[in-house]
């Protein structure tokens, strides 16, 4: 008897929330040709967001300027990132007719800036750029408050590495070369060269902050060859309830206070997540909940479907038994929402 087949569940398809947004899995293990800031990062997190409904169609999106200006007055800053975005170049690693290639694309097409400072901004998607995304499987699901608490460059690309490969679940590490990890965290060519300068300057920040103000516990580990670093693990695990509750409380410090918990030491790890509660707010769910979801609904994107559920019990009142309530709000999701 033929075993049916799991269906393959769209990057497209997944649904950003009132605090979350969706980004490809492709876009977050690029290689930066051209480099980016923060800034520009951030930015483009919200063009994407704000394209996502269409984001695979020729198409011009509009968003307002004030959106992307975050807590600057000035319009500057968004001129001068638009426009290294618009000259950037990435490489990131795709698949193509079953085999894996290499793609170079542009990240921001044609675009109008409206000359008020109260205006919009309108721009579009590269082609090429919007056939990777339409062709997408993988992606992460970034917080966006945590997005904006980030206050480094390696630091937000960390955060979107982990929570690209938080969800998989018989993999938690995954080992690079420096020179990859070099690539992927965007550290410009001719910089931080030895693993002394890296993981100083780059590494060692990037994993207190994704460690102080995110949903999972990471590591950064040196591989040697011989007496060189020539390698690094990235090890990641979720918080327990206890964990997951300072990561909130840190998120609602002044952006000093955060530096100060991010230079904090990370707690000492363990060898694997252990399962408890993941959600402080309300009404937590058990890791052992998730894994139940997955099994019993491949191909649905758990946590937008938890998003689902927790905007629709606010009008039932209080579940005596939130895991089985979520359950049975997935099943009947999926009967009415069928891949």
């Amino acid at each position: 008897m033929a075993k049916p087949v799991t269906p393959s569940y769209r990057t497209i398809d997944a649904r950003p929330t009132a605090d979350t947004l969706i980004k490809p899995g492709e876009l977050v293990d690029l290689i930066e040709v051209t480099p980016l800031t923060l800034t520009d990062r951030r930015i483009y997190n919200q063009l994407l967001e704000n394209a996502w409904d269409a984001i695979d169609k020729p198409v011009m999106h509009v968003i307002a300027k004030s959106d992307l200006r975050g807590s600057h007055n000035s319009n500057d800053r968004i001129g001068e990132s638009i426009e290294r975005l618009m000259s950037a170049i990435v490489k990131m690693d795709v698949m193509w007719d079953g085999k894996p290639a290499v793609e170079r694309v542009q990240l921001l097409g044609g675009n109008v800036e409206a000359a008020r400072s109260d205006g919009l901004f309108e721009y579009e998607i590269p082609a090429r750029l919007r056939k990777v995304i339409g062709n997408s499987t993988v992606f992460a699901r970034l917080q966006r408050e945590v997005m904006f608490a980030l206050s480094s460059k390696y630091a937000l690309t960390l955060y979107e590495m982990v929570q690209k490969r938080g969800n998989l679940r018989w993999k938690s590490s995954e080992t690079f070369t420096l020179d990859a990890i070099r690539g992927v965290l965007g550290v410009p060519k001719g910089k931080l060269t030895s693993w002394s300068n890296l993981r100083l300057r780059a590494i060692d920040p990037a994993v207190a902050e994704v460690c102080a103000l995110s949903d999972y516990q990471v590591e950064i580990a040196p591989i040697k060859t011989a007496r060189s670093v020539t390698h690094v693990e990235l090890r990641w695990w979720r918080k327990d309830g206890d964990a997951t509750g300072e990561a909130a409380r840190a998120l609602s410090f002044a952006s000093t206070g955060r530096r100060v918990k991010a230079a904090e030491p990370a707690p000492a790890p363990t060898l694997r997540p252990r399962p408890g509660w993941l959600d402080v707010k309300g009404d937590a769910l058990q890791t052992q909940t998730y894994e139940t979801a997955r099994m019993r609904f491949p191909g649905y994107d758990i946590y937008q479907i938890e998003s689902e559920w927790r905007t629709w019990s606010r009008t039932k009142g209080k579940p005596d038994d939130p895991d089985r309530a979520y359950l049975a709000f997935f099943r009947k999701f999926a009967e009415a929402n069928p891949l």
